[in-house]
Protein backbone atom coordinates (compact mmCIF):
# COMPACT_ATOMS: atom_id res chain seq x y z
CA UNK A 1 0.00 0.00 0.00
CA UNK A 2 2.03 2.82 1.60
CA UNK A 3 5.06 3.13 -1.19
CA UNK A 4 6.75 5.51 1.47
CA UNK A 5 7.72 2.35 3.61
CA UNK A 6 9.02 0.51 1.73
CA UNK A 7 13.17 0.48 1.08
CA UNK A 8 14.17 4.23 -0.35
CA UNK A 9 12.50 5.79 2.85
CA UNK A 10 14.68 3.41 5.32
CA UNK A 11 17.46 5.33 4.23
CA UNK A 12 16.84 8.36 6.07
CA UNK A 13 15.49 6.37 9.65
CA UNK A 14 19.42 4.28 8.78
CA UNK A 15 21.11 7.35 8.44
CA UNK A 16 18.96 8.49 11.96
CA UNK A 17 19.51 6.12 13.66
CA UNK A 18 23.71 5.42 12.91
CA UNK A 19 24.33 9.49 13.52
CA UNK A 20 22.82 9.41 16.83
CA UNK A 21 24.70 6.65 17.98
CA UNK A 22 27.87 7.42 16.48
CA UNK A 23 27.43 10.64 18.08
CA UNK A 24 27.56 8.92 21.54
CA UNK A 25 30.53 7.18 20.65
CA UNK A 26 29.01 3.56 20.81
CA UNK A 27 30.47 1.17 18.96
CA UNK A 28 27.28 -0.95 17.56
CA UNK A 29 29.64 -3.95 16.76
CA UNK A 30 30.42 -4.69 19.83
CA UNK A 31 31.13 -8.33 20.58
CA UNK A 32 30.53 -8.19 24.45
CA UNK A 33 28.75 -11.17 25.75
CA UNK A 34 27.84 -8.87 29.24
CA UNK A 35 23.93 -7.75 28.97
CA UNK A 36 24.14 -3.82 29.58
CA UNK A 37 20.77 -3.60 31.18
CA UNK A 38 20.37 0.47 31.03
CA UNK A 39 21.03 0.04 27.32
CA UNK A 40 18.86 -2.63 26.63
CA UNK A 41 16.37 -1.28 28.98
CA UNK A 42 16.95 2.27 26.59
CA UNK A 43 16.88 0.32 23.30
CA UNK A 44 13.11 -0.87 24.77
CA UNK A 45 11.57 2.44 25.74
CA UNK A 46 13.11 4.44 22.68
CA UNK A 47 11.68 2.03 20.63
CA UNK A 48 8.55 1.47 21.84
CA UNK A 49 8.15 5.25 22.02
CA UNK A 50 9.11 5.16 18.36
CA UNK A 51 6.73 2.42 17.24
CA UNK A 52 3.47 4.20 18.80
CA UNK A 53 4.33 7.13 17.33
CA UNK A 54 4.85 6.02 14.14
CA UNK A 55 1.96 3.86 14.49
CA UNK A 56 -0.43 6.88 15.73
CA UNK A 57 1.04 9.00 13.32
CA UNK A 58 0.13 6.75 10.09
CA UNK A 59 -3.46 5.94 11.68
CA UNK A 60 -3.72 9.67 11.49
CA UNK A 61 -2.23 10.74 8.83
CA UNK A 62 -3.94 7.79 6.20
CA UNK A 63 -5.98 5.30 7.47
CA UNK A 64 -8.57 7.43 9.30
CA UNK A 65 -9.59 9.56 6.43
CA UNK A 66 -10.69 6.49 4.55
CA UNK A 67 -13.58 4.01 5.44
CA UNK A 68 -12.77 1.03 7.08
CA UNK A 69 -13.92 -2.87 6.84
CA UNK A 70 -13.79 -6.04 7.95
CA UNK A 71 -10.43 -7.65 7.46
CA UNK A 72 -10.14 -9.06 4.06
CA UNK A 73 -6.82 -10.07 1.64
CA UNK A 74 -6.41 -8.93 -2.28
CA UNK A 75 -4.60 -9.70 -4.91
CA UNK A 76 -1.93 -7.14 -5.76
CA UNK A 77 0.92 -9.31 -7.06
CA UNK A 78 0.58 -7.75 -10.44
CA UNK A 79 1.19 -4.59 -9.48
CA UNK A 80 4.66 -2.44 -10.56
CA UNK A 81 5.91 -6.29 -11.93
CA UNK A 82 6.84 -7.41 -8.74
CA UNK A 83 9.28 -4.34 -7.84
CA UNK A 84 7.38 -3.12 -4.56
CA UNK A 85 7.80 -6.84 -3.45
CA UNK A 86 11.36 -6.43 -3.69
CA UNK A 87 11.31 -3.04 -1.64
CA UNK A 88 9.33 -4.96 0.95
CA UNK A 89 11.98 -7.27 1.08
CA UNK A 90 14.44 -5.08 1.05
CA UNK A 91 12.79 -3.08 3.89
CA UNK A 92 12.63 -5.86 6.65
CA UNK A 93 16.28 -6.61 6.01
CA UNK A 94 17.31 -3.63 6.91
CA UNK A 95 15.14 -2.82 9.60
CA UNK A 96 16.28 -6.42 10.81
CA UNK A 97 19.79 -5.77 10.52
CA UNK A 98 19.12 -2.60 12.84
CA UNK A 99 17.30 -4.38 15.27
CA UNK A 100 20.26 -6.77 15.45
CA UNK A 101 23.24 -4.10 15.63
CA UNK A 102 21.20 -2.74 18.57
CA UNK A 103 20.68 -5.80 20.59
CA UNK A 104 24.41 -6.24 20.19
CA UNK A 105 25.29 -2.95 21.43
CA UNK A 106 23.05 -3.83 24.13
CA UNK A 107 25.20 -6.80 25.18
CA UNK A 108 22.87 -9.32 23.88
CA UNK A 109 24.00 -12.67 22.39
CA UNK A 110 24.59 -13.37 19.32
CA UNK A 111 21.91 -15.91 18.44
CA UNK A 112 18.90 -13.90 20.24
CA UNK A 113 20.41 -10.63 18.63
CA UNK A 114 19.75 -12.68 15.23
CA UNK A 115 16.19 -13.83 16.02
CA UNK A 116 15.12 -11.21 17.61
CA UNK A 117 16.84 -7.81 16.22
CA UNK A 118 16.50 -9.58 12.97
CA UNK A 119 12.42 -10.19 12.89
CA UNK A 120 11.83 -6.47 14.12
CA UNK A 121 11.45 -6.27 10.40
CA UNK A 122 8.70 -8.06 9.86
CA UNK A 123 6.18 -7.61 12.68
CA UNK A 124 6.56 -3.90 11.90
CA UNK A 125 5.37 -4.31 8.02
CA UNK A 126 3.09 -7.04 9.60
CA UNK A 127 1.15 -4.61 10.91
CA UNK A 128 1.11 -2.42 8.50
CA UNK A 129 -0.49 -5.64 6.61
CA UNK A 130 -3.19 -5.41 9.13
CA UNK A 131 -3.94 -2.26 8.90
CA UNK A 132 -4.32 -2.21 5.25
CA UNK A 133 -7.16 -5.38 5.98
CA UNK A 134 -9.13 -3.14 7.54
CA UNK A 135 -9.08 -0.49 5.46
CA UNK A 136 -11.96 -0.79 2.74
CA UNK A 137 -9.37 1.17 0.29
CA UNK A 138 -6.66 -1.35 0.23
CA UNK A 139 -6.66 -5.13 2.01
CA UNK A 140 -3.79 -6.67 3.45
CA UNK A 141 -1.70 -8.29 0.80
CA UNK A 142 -0.31 -11.86 0.69
CA UNK A 143 3.07 -11.39 -1.33
CA UNK A 144 3.68 -8.40 1.06
CA UNK A 145 3.50 -10.94 3.54
CA UNK A 146 5.83 -13.35 1.55
CA UNK A 147 8.34 -10.44 0.80
CA UNK A 148 8.51 -9.33 4.23
CA UNK A 149 9.27 -12.95 5.16
CA UNK A 150 12.31 -12.97 2.53
CA UNK A 151 14.02 -10.88 3.57
CA UNK A 152 14.04 -11.28 7.36
CA UNK A 153 14.79 -14.74 6.60
CA UNK A 154 17.46 -13.71 4.34
CA UNK A 155 19.16 -11.68 7.24
CA UNK A 156 18.85 -14.15 9.75
CA UNK A 157 19.67 -17.13 8.57
CA UNK A 158 23.20 -15.63 6.98
CA UNK A 159 23.78 -14.57 10.73
CA UNK A 160 22.79 -17.75 12.45
CA UNK A 161 25.04 -19.75 9.78
CA UNK A 162 28.36 -17.63 9.18
CA UNK A 163 27.89 -14.63 11.76
CA UNK A 164 27.84 -12.37 9.04
CA UNK A 165 25.63 -11.18 5.97
CA UNK A 166 27.67 -12.14 2.78
CA UNK A 167 24.71 -11.73 0.66
CA UNK A 168 23.59 -8.45 0.69
CA UNK A 169 20.50 -6.77 -0.86
CA UNK A 170 21.11 -3.59 -2.27
CA UNK A 171 19.43 -0.59 -4.17
CA UNK A 172 20.18 1.52 -6.37
CA UNK A 173 17.91 4.71 -8.52
CA UNK A 174 19.06 6.81 -12.00
CA UNK A 175 16.13 9.33 -13.16
CA UNK A 176 13.32 8.15 -15.92
CA UNK A 177 11.08 10.01 -18.20
CA UNK A 178 8.28 8.10 -17.39
CA UNK A 179 7.38 10.00 -13.86
CA UNK A 180 6.24 13.46 -15.44
CA UNK A 181 3.60 11.43 -16.99
CA UNK A 182 2.02 10.36 -13.82
CA UNK A 183 3.55 12.57 -10.67
CA UNK A 184 1.18 11.35 -7.97
CA UNK A 185 1.69 7.89 -8.21
CA UNK A 186 5.65 8.20 -9.45
CA UNK A 187 6.56 11.39 -7.56
CA UNK A 188 7.25 15.74 -8.64
CA UNK A 189 10.64 15.96 -7.99
CA UNK A 190 13.76 14.25 -7.36
CA UNK A 191 13.46 13.24 -3.75
CA UNK A 192 9.76 11.85 -4.47
CA UNK A 193 10.62 10.04 -7.51
CA UNK A 194 13.70 8.31 -5.45
CA UNK A 195 10.85 6.82 -3.48
CA UNK A 196 8.20 6.40 -6.28
CA UNK A 197 9.64 5.76 -9.48
CA UNK A 198 9.68 1.90 -9.67
CA UNK A 199 10.87 2.56 -13.50
CA UNK A 200 14.63 3.89 -12.07
CA UNK A 201 15.20 1.73 -9.31
CA UNK A 202 16.77 -1.93 -9.27
CA UNK A 203 16.85 -4.58 -6.55
CA UNK A 204 20.28 -6.01 -6.10
CA UNK A 205 21.79 -9.33 -4.76
CA UNK A 206 25.73 -8.55 -3.60
CA UNK A 207 27.67 -11.21 -2.64
CA UNK A 208 30.80 -11.17 -1.05
CA UNK A 209 32.71 -13.64 -3.19
CA UNK A 210 35.93 -13.50 -0.43
CA UNK A 211 33.67 -14.80 1.84
CA UNK A 212 33.06 -17.95 0.53
CA UNK A 213 36.99 -18.57 -0.39
CA UNK A 214 39.48 -19.20 2.38
CA UNK A 215 40.91 -17.40 4.44
CA UNK A 216 44.35 -17.37 2.91
CA UNK A 217 42.97 -16.00 -0.92
CA UNK A 218 43.77 -12.87 -2.23
CA UNK A 219 40.93 -12.13 -3.64
CA UNK A 220 39.91 -8.60 -2.84
CA UNK A 221 37.96 -8.38 0.64
CA UNK A 222 35.82 -5.58 -0.87
CA UNK A 223 35.21 -7.03 -4.54
CA UNK A 224 31.32 -8.12 -4.47
CA UNK A 225 29.26 -9.69 -7.53
CA UNK A 226 25.57 -9.04 -7.90
CA UNK A 227 22.61 -9.88 -10.05
CA UNK A 228 19.70 -6.72 -10.57
CA UNK A 229 16.11 -6.71 -10.99
CA UNK A 230 14.48 -3.88 -12.31
CA UNK A 231 11.75 -2.72 -14.52
CA UNK A 232 10.60 -0.15 -17.18
CA UNK A 233 7.96 1.33 -19.09
CA UNK A 234 5.34 1.64 -15.82
CA UNK A 235 3.14 4.77 -15.31
CA UNK A 236 0.30 2.77 -13.53
CA UNK A 237 0.09 -0.22 -11.19
CA UNK A 238 -1.43 -2.47 -13.43
CA UNK A 239 -1.46 -1.14 -16.15
CA UNK A 240 -0.55 2.36 -18.25
CA UNK A 241 -3.52 4.88 -18.17
CA UNK A 242 -3.81 6.59 -21.53
CA UNK A 243 -4.54 10.22 -19.75
CA UNK A 244 -3.94 11.21 -16.18
CA UNK A 245 -5.62 14.61 -15.00
CA UNK A 246 -6.65 15.71 -18.46
CA UNK A 247 -3.08 15.05 -20.07
CA UNK A 248 -2.76 12.32 -22.71
CA UNK A 249 0.34 9.51 -21.80
CA UNK A 250 2.20 8.08 -24.88
CA UNK A 251 2.06 4.43 -24.59
CA UNK A 252 4.81 2.35 -23.02
CA UNK A 253 5.55 -1.45 -23.31
CA UNK A 254 6.20 -2.71 -19.70
CA UNK A 255 9.41 -5.23 -19.24
CA UNK A 256 11.43 -6.68 -16.65
CA UNK A 257 15.14 -6.17 -16.42
CA UNK A 258 17.67 -8.39 -15.33
CA UNK A 259 21.31 -7.16 -14.61
CA UNK A 260 25.24 -8.36 -13.60
CA UNK A 261 27.99 -6.24 -12.54
CA UNK A 262 30.27 -5.88 -10.03
CA UNK A 263 30.05 -4.10 -6.49
CA UNK A 264 31.96 -2.92 -3.47
CA UNK A 265 31.30 -3.59 -0.23
CA UNK A 266 32.14 -0.26 1.21
CA UNK A 267 32.34 -1.53 4.97
CA UNK A 268 35.00 -4.28 4.36
CA UNK A 269 37.04 -1.01 3.05
CA UNK A 270 39.01 -0.28 6.48
CA UNK A 271 40.79 3.21 6.63
CA UNK A 272 42.56 5.15 9.52
CA UNK A 273 39.99 7.10 9.50
CA UNK A 274 37.35 6.05 12.29
CA UNK A 275 35.15 8.14 11.30
CA UNK A 276 35.13 7.65 7.39
CA UNK A 277 35.02 3.96 8.08
CA UNK A 278 31.62 5.02 9.52
CA UNK A 279 30.40 6.73 6.82
CA UNK A 280 31.75 3.75 4.15
CA UNK A 281 29.33 1.46 6.30
CA UNK A 282 26.75 4.03 6.72
CA UNK A 283 26.15 3.81 2.62
CA UNK A 284 26.41 0.05 2.33
CA UNK A 285 23.22 -0.28 1.59
CA UNK A 286 23.70 1.48 -1.92
CA UNK A 287 24.74 -0.34 -5.13
CA UNK A 288 27.90 1.32 -5.90
CA UNK A 289 27.28 2.56 -9.76
CA UNK A 290 29.82 0.09 -12.40
CA UNK A 291 29.67 -1.59 -15.36
CA UNK A 292 26.34 -3.64 -16.04
CA UNK A 293 25.17 -6.46 -18.58
CA UNK A 294 21.71 -5.57 -18.85
CA UNK A 295 18.91 -8.81 -20.16
CA UNK A 296 15.84 -7.76 -21.07
CA UNK A 297 13.22 -9.08 -23.80
CA UNK A 298 14.74 -6.75 -26.43
CA UNK A 299 18.38 -8.45 -26.19
CA UNK A 300 21.74 -7.36 -24.09
CA UNK A 301 22.72 -4.27 -23.61
CA UNK A 302 26.10 -2.89 -21.71
CA UNK A 303 25.98 0.02 -19.65
CA UNK A 304 29.95 1.40 -18.85
CA UNK A 305 28.43 3.02 -15.66
CA UNK A 306 24.76 1.66 -14.33
CA UNK A 307 22.89 4.11 -11.73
Amino acid sequence: MLKLLHFPALLLLVFSFHVKVNAQDVNLSSDSAVLNRGRLHGLLIGGGVAYAGSMTGLYHLWYKNYPQSSFHFINDNKEWLFMDKFGHATSTYYIGLIGYESLKWAGVDEQKSAIYGGSIGFFYLTVIEILDGFSKEWGASGGDLIANSAGTALFISQQLVWKEQRIKLKWSFHPTKYAQYNPEQLGSNFATRMLKDYNGQTMWLSANVSSFMPEKSRFPKWLNMAVGYGAEGMTGAITNPSIVDGNFVPGFDRYRQFYFAPDIDLGKIETRYPTLNFMLKLVGFIKVPLPALEINKNGVKFHPVYF
